[in-house]
Formats: C-alpha cells, sequence, structure tokens
C-alpha cells in the first residue's frame, strides 16, 4: 500500500485591493497555510487553512516542526488514527488555535489525497447525499468607504438577481439607528421571501446592547444572527437564544468537538457555522455534523466554498454553502487554478478526483512568502 512520502507547506500572503473593515477589525490582507501530502506512488493531496493578516508562519512551524513528522511513512488512509496521533502531539501547545488549523489543513489534504488515489471526487468518497449541486447564501455587506443603505442594498438586490435566495450581510459597526437603515433598504431591496442572514462579527459585549440592536433587527425578519458576541462568552448566547426569536449561529472559529458539544447542550447556537479548515479538519467536521443532527440542528458551514461544497453534499444536516461571489475580500481563489461555479443561487459539484483544483504555480510565484534561511517558498519534510 502507497505511503505518505512528504509533507510540504507554503505561507501565501495575499494583499486586499482595498482595505476591509468589520465591526471588531479592519483586514488589509489574508494569508493561507497550503499543505500538500504527496504519497509514494505519485498521488498528491491539498489541503488549507487561513492564517489570518499576518503571522503565518507560526502555523508553518506547526506543521514542519510539530504534525508533519508524525506523518511520514504512514498508510494515508489510516485517517483517524493519524488524526488522533496529531492531535495527541499538539495537546500541550494548541486544542485550537494556530495549531489545530496547522492539523485542519494537514487532515483535509489526507481525505484530497485518498479521494484522488481513488479517482472519485471527495463528495463522492466521503458518501454523498446529493450528485449535481448545494443550496448556497451570497456572502458579502462589508463595510466600506462610501457605501451607503442604497449601495449596500442595490449590492444584495443583485445578488438576488443572480439567483440566490439567501443573503448574508455585516451588522454591528454602526450604531442602531445606522443599522436599521441599512437593513431596512435591504429588505426592502431584496423582498419578503428572501432569506436575509446578519453578521456581527463579535461586536457586542454585554446582553443589553444586542438587545437593543436585536429588537431594532426583529421587524425585517433576518433569518440568523452570526457571531454576536466572543465565541468564549457562551454564558450571553444563551441568553440571547432565549431573548430572541432570531436563531442565533456561531462556531465558525471553534475547534474540537468537545466545544460544539458545550454550544449544544447548553442551547447555545440553533445553528452551528463549523469550518473544517479550523475545527480539525474534515475528520473532526464530519463528528460534529453527526453530533448536530442527534440534536436536530442544522450545519451552514463557514467561507471556503472549495472544500466546504464537498462536505455540504455529504452531510444530511448541513444547509447552504458561503458563496463569495468575487475574490475581493475573501482571496483564496486567487491561488488555485479551477473555481467552482454558482447557478440559481446552487454551487455546481465539480467532477474531479478529490477537491477539484490545484495551487497555481504563477500564483504561488507571486504570494508565496519566503522566510529567512529558506531558498524555496515550500518546506517539505520528508522526500519531494
Amino acid at each position: 500500500m502507497p505511503t505518505i512520502e512528504s509533507v510540504s507547506v507554503c505561507i501565501a500572503r495575499v494583499p486586499l485591493d482595498k482595505p476591509v473593515t468589520f465591526s471588531t477589525r479592519q483586514v488589509t490582507a489574508r494569508e493561507y497555510c497550503l499543505v500538500r501530502i504527496r504519497s509514494t506512488d505519485g498521488h498528491e493531496g491539498l489541503g488549507y487553512c487561513y492564517a489570518v493578516n499576518s503571522a503565518g508562519r507560526l502555523l508553518s512551524v506547526a506543521v514542519t516542526d510539530l504534525l508533519a513528522p508524525r506523518l511520514v511513512g504512514q498508510e494515508s488512509l489510516r485517517v483517524e488514527g493519524l488524526w488522533r496521533e496529531m492531535y495527541q502531539e499538539a495537546l500541550l501547545l494548541g486544542r485550537a488555535g494556530g495549531v489545530i488549523r496547522a492539523l485542519s489543513a494537514i487532515d483535509i489534504a489526507l481525505w484530497d489525497l485518498n479521494a484522488r488515489s481513488a479517482g472519485l471526487p471527495l463528495y463522492q468518497y466521503l458518501g454523498a447525499t446529493v450528485d449535481d449541486r448545494v443550496p448556497a447564501y451570497a456572502s458579502g455587506g462589508y463595510y466600506l468607504p462610501g457605501k451607503t443603505p442604497d449601495k449596500l442594498a442595490a449590492e444584495m438586490a443583485g445578488h438576488v438577481k443572480d439567483g440566490f435566495r439567501a443573503v448574508k450581510m455585516k451588522v454591528g459597526l454602526e450604531s442602531v439607528s445606522g443599522e436599521r437603515k441599512r437593513i431596512a433598504a435591504v429588505r426592502e431591496a431584496i423582498g419578503d421571501d428572501v432569506r436575509l442572514m446578519l453578521d456581527a462579527n463579535n461586536a457586542w459585549r454585554d446582553l443589553p446592547t444586542a438587545l437593543e440592536y436585536m429588537r431594532a433587527f426583529e421587524p425585517y425578519q433576518p433569518f440568523w444572527i452570526e457571531e454576536p458576541f466572543s465565541p468564549d462568552d457562551i454564558d450571553n448566547h444563551v441568553r440571547l437564544a432565549r431573548a430572541t426569536p432570531v436563531t442565533v449561529a456561531t462556531g465558525e472559529i471553534e475547534a474540537g468537538r468537545w466545544r460544539f458539544k458545550d454550544l449544544l447542550a447548553r442551547e447555545a447556537s440553533t445553528l452551528l457555522q463549523t469550518d473544517a479548515t479550523v475545527c480539525g479538519g474534515i475528520t473532526e467536521f464530519r463528528r460534529i455534523v453527526a453530533t448536530a443532527d442527534s440534536h436536530g440542528v442544522t450545519v451552514a458551514p463557514h467561507a471556503w466554498h472549495d472544500v466546504h461544497a464537498h462536505l455540504v453534499a455529504s452531510s444530511p444536516n448541513c444547509t447552504y454553502v458561503e458563496w463569495m461571489p468575487d475574490d475581493h475580500i475573501v482571496n483564496f481563489r486567487r491561488l488555485i487554478d479551477r473555481q467552482l461555479q454558482a447557478r440559481d443561487g446552487q454551487v455546481l459539484l465539480p467532477r474531479e478526483p478529490g477537491l477539484g483544483f490545484k495551487f497555481d504555480p504563477a500564483a504561488i510565484e507571486k504570494y508565496g512568502v519566503i522566510y529567512a534561511g529558506t531558498q524555496d517558498r515550500w518546506q517539505v519534510v520528508g522526500g519531494k
């Protein structure tokens, strides 16, 4: 049986054409941790995770120094065992955050490698529930200089014109009255039959503030309010979920099934946004989704449609892919050679083996970071 010959990692830094503001921060560039796993029979699997604005080097070191040495010489099909061994290795250094993001990228690459070896698209290799397309919502509505409520409304209406029956916008940066004007303009533009999701990006620190905003939002019938508080403030998630008819959604930066178990047990969220590039990879994502299903809770994964389209297509209780219509904010698509397509509000599933894309060599040459003391953008553990 072929074994893992090498694990390679590259950090790619892709600047944003225009800085983008959230309720709690500004983003000027995005760094991505890219992983390649090569087997002795010549197949190669790809994985990735988001390394935030800077310090992607922390993730590359987690790959090369901590996790990859556990894989070289091992059988790639032993995914569960490899996950357990990597997690145990990371136990004292990072059960969440950068180390688990690095583990997530490696785990995704393992699944991709095995699916490519089998000659199957990843969603089929995982056990598809559908075989053609998956529902999606168009995600945008960011804060930009000069972006009036009318311009925001036109953006959201454009997604509806493209066939999407659900759209998402940012909230939480402006005053209550300012946000009410933004949401009112969007609701009028998209009509009553389109689902409107709101993303606060951890905007509020206390329940009274959150309720002040939510009472202003509720007449416009938002489908969910995403990340209203810090992810560590589970108590206020519970209180808000009880106080508003709007679904409270969270989980996009949570790691590990145990944390999600706590969210479910305490009813802090009635819709999870588990991210496979954050939570522990595809292996852990599948555990979390199955646990949510046993609680009657659905999952709408956060961002990264290139991997999550496969997971929504193979998970009965996953409802939506988050679709980024362009690359001016989430610019990962600049690093790969093939793009997924959306039609009539749904993402079309690829037919190629594995994830269905490769890292673009020209993009790696342009955006890959060379650290001091290295001669190549890819750092390799093992053979080639």
